[in-house]
């Protein structure tokens, strides 16, 4: 049998929806990393974050080394919000099109907290040594219309 000697084969619809979103992909990371960017910069200058990381800007300590590998900068964009746990829990509640989820990097804008979420079990001292703050929150661009995207951020921030 096939599967024993390869492993799991997909089924006919599998493969075409594969192929179907192959045919986009190069178009849908490419709205992905310039809708990031402009998010990036709204972070950066947004008076309740403390930090951005997100290779695309200038204040990235790697940012040149990534102009000459990248031609784009990705989807993912790292920020501290300043506060404490509760201001980051509260931002990630008052979120209405970003998804609260784990998973990042698919066609919808995802949000997560890695202190209450992805390493929760990690104990909070080695988190902290670890650079995983209770404020840090990762998102993953996908390719809503920017603004929305803004316009909800924004509205988080006036939440907390």
């Amino acid at each position: 049998c096939i599967r024993d000697s390869f492993g799991g084969v997909p089924s006919p619809f599998d493969s075409y929806l594969a192929l179907r979103g192959i045919k986009t992909l190069k178009l849908r990371i490419q709205e992905s990393c310039r809708s990031a960017m402009v998010v990036a910069r709204y972070l950066e200058k947004h008076p309740k974050v403390e930090k951005v990381i997100y290779p695309g800007l200038e204040s990235h300590p790697q940012h040149e080394l990534a102009k000459q590998q990248m031609r784009g900068f990705g989807g993912m964009i790292t920020f501290y919000v300043k506060g404490g746990l509760a201001e980051a829990k509260k931002f990630l509640e008052s979120v209405r099109l970003f998804f609260c989820a784990e998973s990042l990097g698919g066609v919808d804008s995802l949000i997560e907290s890695p202190a209450i979420m992805t390493h929760y079990s990690v104990p909070p001292h080695i988190r902290q040594e670890l650079g995983i703050s209770d404020t840090l929150i990762r998102i993953s661009i996908g390719i809503e219309d920017v603004n929305d995207l803004l316009n909800d951020l924004d509205n988080a921030f006036n939440q907390i």
